[in-house]
């Protein structure tokens, strides 16, 4: 093993030990245009709040939209971009994600979901998985390099949280560009959300679905109680005993004076019914979000008037799973007819926007929405989900949204449609700084093999043998999309592809809170993967195999020899 001292710090960013790390990596700086005044000319403008305007020009100023007209004064010192041929749409919004947040490093272990004080609750100050206090617009960071491939796929703004446990912190509106972090925060908070998953097991609390929705409602008793105890001891506090303090009260309390929406998870029928009666039970403003079998109920959900998020992540078969497992006629059913559910929202009358959930290749946003248009969304809603919608209900449209005089310069220049498969983004402007949009590069040999699916990855290591788990999807080019997912937690590919039978792909993880990549690269026989791991000069050899490849090939054999063994009979 080579490196063996700052192989323990790559084991700091990717593993978890504690080790002491002598590596670093530089910043990375925000790109953009160095002017104040830019100005395209004679395009067709698209501003979502009204109709479409043909061959004018958008002037913006310091960052801001200052006119829209056919005869637009253009300030002399403007860069003027010609936009004959060229449409403009407001700046894509991905209504719930944790893109441009930096990552959970160096958060202690009794924050962490997952760390050792979140087993068990011992106290006010040690409730199981909750860190409301956890806030986006302080985690805000540019070095998350998926805000630049959001970006180069037109997202200019996105509602981004903490994940994980049940209350697991405060959401923010960012905007995807900046000089420093601070500079992406839009507005904070906007959002709490919570989960219904069990944090516990046998030996802790909540360990179960009823536990979760109870201990939910007792934080909101506890924090109404508290919040009426400090105002009266405020007015009173002679001879009285001072309430005490609780970290997750005062958060959510704070949180919710400023008017934050709490987000209620529910994606099935029964996920849904329940959802709109928590939130009347609670009688907190909220949001559901999930929603994808929102079909079945759409005329329930108008009659409570909630606003909606609607996860992309469309249901699908599993890549890997067993060949001889048959879904149910009611998860076809689902997998058939989810996208149809934002058309049925429309319909009645729901606001909705939409939100990435786990797709990991921001292309696929958009690609995404388009199948909810395929199954009967009007393309104008489709689009209003994706800009203004989510700016009115997370309460920013006053500024975001919509291509209006006055607001934001968050701007997607195309050379067509938005939602054309051929369509390709030209530039997009985040506060009113240009971005050049940069293609990816693609592989110059076809591949040879398909390397989507489930894959296991194997290393060893002088503490011992380690796991990580690759979940890839490749496109007909080999280009590959995906995610990491390790002791760490999970992180998206930043590039990847399949030439012949070599592979790369290259996931950013933090070293000492600062980035780096981290390059797998290596083999692709048809069935497993060979290379090694190479961060900062450093190798680590390692393979991956799909772990049901050796049974499926087991059962199929199986099959064949029972079908030939019928035949001969």
């Amino acid at each position: 093993m080579r490196g063996t001292r700052s192989f323990k710090a790559w084991l700091v960013a990717v593993l978890g030990y504690s080790v002491i790390s002598m590596l670093s990596v530089a910043p990375l700086a925000a790109q953009g245009g160095v002017p104040e005044f830019f100005a395209v000319r004679g395009a067709t403008v698209v501003p979502v709040s009204g109709p479409r305007m043909e061959n004018v020009t958008l002037v913006v100023a310091h960052g801001v939209i200052t006119e829209i007209a056919k005869d637009a004064s253009v300030p002399p010192e403007a860069w003027v971009i010609e936009g004959k041929g060229l449409m403009v749409y407001p700046g894509l919004f991905d209504s719930f994600t944790d893109v441009g947040m930096a990552s959970t490093a160096g958060v202690p272990a009794n924050e962490r979901v997952g760390g050792p004080a979140q087993a068990d609750a011992r106290g006010p100050e040690d409730r199981p998985g909750s860190t409301p206090w956890r806030n986006a617009a302080g985690a805000a960071s540019l070095t998350d390099k998926r805000v630049s491939s959001w970006r180069d796929a037109g997202f200019t703004t996105v509602m981004s949280a903490p994940k994980g446990g049940i209350f697991p912190g405060q959401g923010a509106i960012l905007d995807l560009a900046g000089e420093r972090d601070g500079d992406m925060v839009v507005k904070s908070p906007v959002a709490l959300p919570i989960s219904l998953k069990p944090v516990g097991n046998a030996y802790s609390f909540p360990d179960s679905l009823m536990g979760t929705i109870g201990y939910v409602r007792q934080v909101w008793l506890d924090t109404d109680w508290s919040t009426k105890a400090e105002a009266s001891y405020g007015q009173h506090p002679q001879g009285v005993a001072r309430p005490g303090y609780d970290r997750t009260n005062f958060a959510l309390a704070e949180a919710l004076e400023n008017h934050a929406l709490v987000m209620i998870p529910a994606n099935n029928t029964v996920q849904i019914r329940r959802a709109l009666t928590l939130a009347d039970t609670w009688q907190v403003h909220a949001v559901i979000y999930g929603a994808q079998m929102a079909y079945e109920v759409a005329g329930e959900m108008a009659a409570t008037k909630l606003p909606v998020l609607i996860d992309l992540k469309w249901p699908e078969g599993d890549k890997d799973g067993d060949p001889e497992q048959i879904p149910s006629l009611r998860t076809l059913r689902f997998r058939n007819r989810a996208p149809s559910s934002p058309a049925a929202l429309a319909k009645v009358g729901v606001k909705f926007a939409f939100y990435s959930g786990g797709i990991a290749a921001p292309q696929d946003i958009v690609k995404a929405a388009r199948k909810a248009i395929d199954a009967g969304l009007p393309p104008e809603a489709a689009l209003r989900a994706l800009t203004l919608s989510p700016a009115e209900i997370f309460g920013v449209a006053d500024r975001l949204g919509s291509i209006e005089v006055g607001k934001i310069a968050n701007l997607v220049i195309c050379d067509g449609d938005l939602f054309d498969e051929k369509t390709k983004i030209t530039q997009v402007f985040v506060d009113g700084k240009k971005f050049e949009v940069r293609e990816p590069e693609k592989p110059k040999e076809a591949p040879k093999g398909d390397l989507n699916g489930i894959w296991k990855l194997a290393y060893d290591t002088p503490e011992g043998a380690e796991r990580s788990t690759a979940e890839l999807t490749m496109a007909s080019d080999g280009t590959l999309f995906g995610t990491v997912s390790g002791p760490r937690g999970t992180t998206n590919l930043v590039s990847g592809y399949l030439r012949a039978d070599h592979f790369s792909f290259t996931i950013n993880l933090p070293i000492q809170d600062t980035p780096a990549d981290i390059v797998f690269s290596g083999n692709f026989d048809g069935t497993s993967l060979k290379g090694v791991i190479q961060v900062q000069g450093l190798t680590l050899d390692f393979t991956g195999t799909k772990p049901n490849t050796r049974g499926a090939a087991v059962r199929s054999r199986t099959t064949s020899r029972n079908l030939l063994d019928g035949g001969r009979r």
